[in-house]
């Protein structure tokens, strides 16, 4: 192995640990999610019915103000969010489901005596009827595309190439759900079909970025057994399946982190600059980008090392 490059499989138990160290509090953020809101994710809108209102108020307010308003026409439980809409302050309501007319000028009536006039920006209803479709479809949808990928990846590679880049997706997603399973204890974090939608992106791409780097070691398998100096004895050795896995890495390295970088950097402008209609979707976007490079980094890799070491020495016992 070359000593200019960077030993990624030698650390591999610091590289399983950081990943613990995400996964553990978001598998605890996940069961109090459970507790808390019946469902492992703080579910929004979108999915248990509802309706999402965004005010501009002439005179500036605080969202206490518009949550006693809210509270003193049955609209309790409500949450409402301080936003910049084109440099204007907005107030972005997210109540039950306003079913009658008179339900909402009722509430109208009660934001113009109690605070002032206002624009309506928006207006969003979703029943209760169409929130439980939307997960399910959803759920499905995650399905269907997790199934398609573990279908590929066992006819592309061998079987352990495929285990591996499946626990390497899992974590993926363990990740991301897990992260936004703390904000939504934390900080009130809500998940809408678009996070659906950057799930299913993040797993493409979590794949993706895998398949890149075993195709290198596929292709570099062959050189197995072949004679190298050591870079520390410097006496001739064989190479070993982990010497040509790492060689693999280092050759995909700065190709994958200038892609990955390039997308982290558009979305980061666009989670402070693209709205806070945006601003979850583009965060899971954010999370999953990051955790699926390093995934396919640091631990995809090492795992089909530790599966390769663990089959030539149960080879070794039996013989």
């Amino acid at each position: 192995m070359n000593k200019n490059l960077i030993d990624i499989v030698k650390y591999r138990n610091i590289w399983i640990g950081i990943s613990l160290l995400v996964l553990i509090p978001g598998l605890i953020g996940i069961l109090m999610c459970i507790i808390k809101f019946h469902a492992p994710l703080r579910p929004g809108i979108d999915f248990t019915g509802g309706s999402i209102l965004q005010y501009e108020f002439t005179k500036p307010t605080t969202p206490d103000k518009v949550l006693a308003v809210l509270d003193s026409c049955n609209f309790s439980g409500s949450q409402v969010q301080q936003a910049y809409i084109a440099n204007h302050e907005v107030m972005v309501i997210r109540t039950k489901a306003i079913d009658t007319e008179a339900q909402k000028h009722n509430l109208d009536e009660a934001f113009q005596s109690q605070i002032g006039s206002f624009q309506v920006i928006s207006e969003d209803k979703v029943s209760g009827v169409i929130g439980p479709e939307l997960l399910l479809n959803g759920l499905i949808a995650l399905a269907i595309t997790f199934a398609m990928m573990v279908a590929y990846i066992s006819w592309r590679f061998q079987v352990d190439y495929a285990v591996c880049a499946i626990i390497a997706l899992f974590h993926d997603v363990l990740a991301l759900c897990g992260i936004f399973a703390i904000l939504g204890v934390v900080a009130s974090v809500e998940v809408d079909s678009l996070f659906i939608s950057a799930a299913l992106t993040v797993i493409g791409f979590s794949v993706h970025d895998t398949i890149v780097v075993f195709d290198r070691i596929r292709e570099n398998a062959k050189l197995v057994g072949r004679k190298m100096l050591d870079p520390i004895s410097g006496k001739e050795v064989k190479k070993t399946f982990g010497d040509v896995a790492n060689d693999s890495v280092n050759q995909t390295l700065t190709r994958s982190i200038y892609t990955s970088l390039t997308v982290v950097i558009t979305l980061t402008v666009l989670y402070f600059l693209g709205g806070i209609t945006m601003r979850n979707f583009v965060l899971a976007m954010l999370i999953g980008i990051i955790s699926g490079t390093y995934s396919s980094i640091f631990n995809a890799s090492c795992l089909l090392v530790w599966w390769r070491e663990l089959k030539v020495k149960k080879k070794t016992v039996m013989a």
